[in-house]
């Protein structure tokens, strides 16, 4: 297992960076490696995202080493979305088996967790997001069919997409943590639309399905001085509460979003007008 530590930045700062910076302190490349475990640590929020991809044996972890507690969920929660073939996660020995766009909910005191592929040809590919975490909820897998649906967008804007809640309030509870999958219906490129900032919550943005000549232009900073990432199959994006939400691919995608700050309020959003963006 590695950590790596990105310390993020001010909307202030991303005037001074150039490409390779701008890349290096909001994007996550390299997650899914055959046979490893890979984080990497925000200072955003505190957020870790990680990911997994178990092929001859199974991969661990519970060491609390590089979050400064005696293991890593003594004060912290996860959600394990496996975007892959069918896979098992045992947590302190129980077992839950996650097929594809599965996601497990662990909640605070696990000890030990365990990842492993049903078939070592086709892995599972464990996409995990942790954040801080001040009380104990249960461990919970959701399983696509329990996920809350929401059709949004319009075919004719080309941004008509499911957005499916997995680990929410309204699902499945955790202490601050949200977590769930969005795909887009065939011909449509954003991702969202209008863009929007939520000032309370970050969020990261986890891109897959996507062919490997394909990109995503994923489009942040503030409304009137925006940047941009391109953004490859299995990268994914630390957003700040202060960036704008907004992304368009040259192909077909999907992606997993999770999110925590303030609060678990959705809705808790501020729409940005289009023709306000600079």
């Amino acid at each position: 297992m590695t950590m790596r530590t990105l310390y993020g930045a001010g909307p202030g700062d991303i005037d001074h960076f150039d490409t390779t910076r701008l890349r290096a302190e909001f994007l996550v490349e390299g997650l899914f490696q055959p046979g490893k475990i890979e984080f990497a640590y925000t200072h955003v929020d505190r957020m870790i995202v990680g990911g997994a991809v178990p092929t001859g044996k199974p991969l661990g972890f519970g060491s609390g080493k590089d979050v400064g507690t005696p293991h890593f969920f003594t004060a912290r929660e996860m959600g394990i979305a496996n975007l892959g073939g069918a896979g098992t996660v045992t947590v302190d020995g129980q077992s839950f088996a996650l097929a594809n766009r599965d996601i497990l909910y662990i909640g605070r005191g696990a000890k030990e967790v365990s990842l492993s592929s049903d078939d070592a040809k086709k892995p599972a590919w464990f996409y995990m997001n942790s954040v801080p975490a001040g009380a104990d909820i249960p461990h919970r897998l959701i399983k696509q069919a329990e996920s809350k649906p929401l059709e949004l967008g319009e075919e004719r804007r080309a941004n008509k997409r499911t957005l499916r809640m997995y680990i929410h309030p309204e699902v499945a509870p955790s202490c601050l943590l949200l977590m769930g999958i969005t795909d887009l219906a065939p011909g449509s490129i954003w991702n969202t639309m209008p863009p929007h900032l939520h000032e309370r919550r970050m969020e990261a943005y986890l891109y897959f399905d996507m062919a490997s000549e394909d990109r995503v232009v994923h489009l942040m900073g503030r409304p009137d001085n925006t940047r941009h990432l391109m953004v490859a199959n299995g990268n994914c994006v630390i957003s700040p509460a202060w960036s704008i939400h907004m992304g368009s691919g040259t192909g077909p995608y999907a992606f997993v979003w999770g999110m925590t700050g303030e609060n678990q309020a959705y809705e808790d959003v501020s729409p940005v007008p289009v023709e306000t963006l600079r």
